[in-house]
């Protein structure tokens, strides 16, 4: 069995059940909580008329509530609202309703058919401000919710936990002109999950040490902008979607033999730009999709740097920087229209003599041994080793097998100033990730050109 086909079938059935437990309608909806279950709150929401502004004081408040008239509710003291145990524990049953400055734990209980969370929106208009949200099983569900916004939350997972036995940080289904801004997420299953949830804004989150950092499916025309999606066993999934911008986001440490930095599968007319997509085990996978665009990106650091299916159609890839990626493209099939034009790769020995910022010669983006390693488990048994260096030096001096040819025409001899990519910080990793960070500063200053031969040693990974 060819190899890229049978990681194709693990990640498409990696994707595909991870989100059956949401392609159906959600459970049903939750009401009011019964009294032995009711938040002392309760009392000031009920009391409260439509429009008024109640504070609720620091302390410790056991049990859940439901918000079924337009208020602001608001936590003075970082007040805990502590559930039952039972259900969501905030349920919002209104449109305009207010929440802000509260923390929220779900004492680790629920149910994940009724979408149990911290808090469970199903009205229009919420704002979600300043919560901290933990050991619930979904941290905000939104419910056939529209304009919702959702800001400056943490939401932690249920520690020690597998990712099927909880749920998304934010989720959303059915949703319409969301915002989520300056979020933090550690610890669940999915840090976004968007399904059937359009024209939304995406803008500063930051997600790791999760399975999917972001994860959907039949959303349309969403923005993501300088997001961070760090530490996901999967990676980042995207199916089934049209029109999605990704520009300044960062997709890296996503690591696992079905992880990819950026998956679209039937997905078109996307474009990603100046994102940076380093340290994955694949930087890049595309399957069915049409019309994408990828632009001054840096893709660094990962074992294969695009994964690249021939079902890939009318895709470009123009002033993006590749840098000591393991191999630079792993294609499936005999032919494909994908054109690379104007990149640069560190591993491109050509020298530019003329002077005019590009190589003298064009870059063949994969030799034998890719196309070897991309049909023959067994190939990757020998992909550090002298093997593979030999073996493409001899294919280059006498080529006797010639597999799919993709070059890119004009490479650039220099790394390009990329201003709007921001690499990864320094402080939560070690030296690897203080390397890569630099090399990226280096590359958005415009630094020096860090040749490599076709086949060098394989880049140190990153923790």
């Amino acid at each position: 069995m060819f190899r890229l086909l049978l990681t194709l079938a693990v990640l498409c059935l990696a994707v595909t059940a991870s989100a059956q437990d949401h392609m159906q309608a959600p459970g049903t909806l939750e009401g009011r909580p019964d009294a032995q279950a009711a938040s002392p709150v309760q009392q000031l929401i009920d009391a409260a008329p439509p429009g008024a502004t109640v504070q609720v004081n620091g302390g410790r408040h056991t049990g859940d509530l439901i918000i079924d008239k337009p208020i602001r509710l608001v936590g003075t003291g970082r007040p805990t609202l502590v559930g039952s145990g039972g259900g969501s524990v905030v349920r919002v049953r209104a449109d305009g309703v207010t929440l802000e400055g509260f923390d929220i734990d779900g004492r680790r209980g629920g149910d994940l058919g009724r979408d149990s969370s911290g808090i469970h929106v199903s009205a229009s208009g919420v704002t979600i401000r300043d919560c901290r949200i933990r050991d619930a099983l979904f941290g905000i569900y939104l419910r056939e919710a529209n304009d919702v916004t959702v800001e400056r939350c943490r939401i932690q997972g249920i520690p020690g936990r597998d990712p099927g036995e909880k749920g998304s940080a934010i989720h959303a289904y059915n949703s319409l002109r969301f915002t989520f801004l300056d979020n933090e997420i550690v610890d669940v299953r999915d840090g976004l999950y968007l399904q059937n949830s359009s024209n939304g804004i995406i803008r500063g989150n930051r997600v790791r040490d999760v399975r999917y950092g972001l994860h959907y499916m039949f959303s349309d025309d969403n923005l993501f902008e300088d997001n961070t999606f760090e530490n996901g066993a999967a990676g980042s999934a995207i199916m089934y979607s049209e029109r999605i911008v990704f520009r300044r986001n960062r997709f890296v440490h996503n690591r696992g033999f079905a992880s990819v930095g950026l998956l679209l599968q039937q997905c078109d007319d996307v474009l990603a730009e100046e994102n940076f997509i380093g340290d994955n085990a694949r930087g890049i996978f595309l399957e069915g999709t049409y019309r994408n665009t990828f632009r001054r990106n840096i893709v660094a650091e990962s074992d294969i740097a695009v994964v690249l299916f021939d079902s890939a159609r009318q895709t470009r890839f123009e002033g993006n920087v590749f840098l000591g990626n393991m191999a630079p493209l792993q294609l499936s099939g005999k032919r494909t229209d994908t054109v690379f034009e104007g990149n640069y790769w560190s591993d491109n020995p050509e020298p530019d003599l003329d002077g005019d910022g590009t190589t003298d010669r064009p870059y063949r983006l994969s030799n034998v041994f890719d196309h070897f390693r991309g049909n023959l488990t067994a190939a990757d048994l020998f992909v550090d080793g002298f093997a593979a260096v030999a073996l493409g030096a001899a294919e280059q001096a006498f080529p006797i097998i010639q597999p799919p040819s993709v070059i890119d025409p004009v490479p650039l001899a220099r790394p390009p100033a990329l201003p709007g990519v921001v690499p990864p910080p320094v402080a939560r990793g070690g030296g690897n990730a203080a390397g890569l960070a630099l090399s990226g500063l280096s590359l958005v200053a415009g630094g020096t050109t860090l040749a490599r031969g076709r086949r060098g040693r394989r880049p140190a990974r990153m923790p």
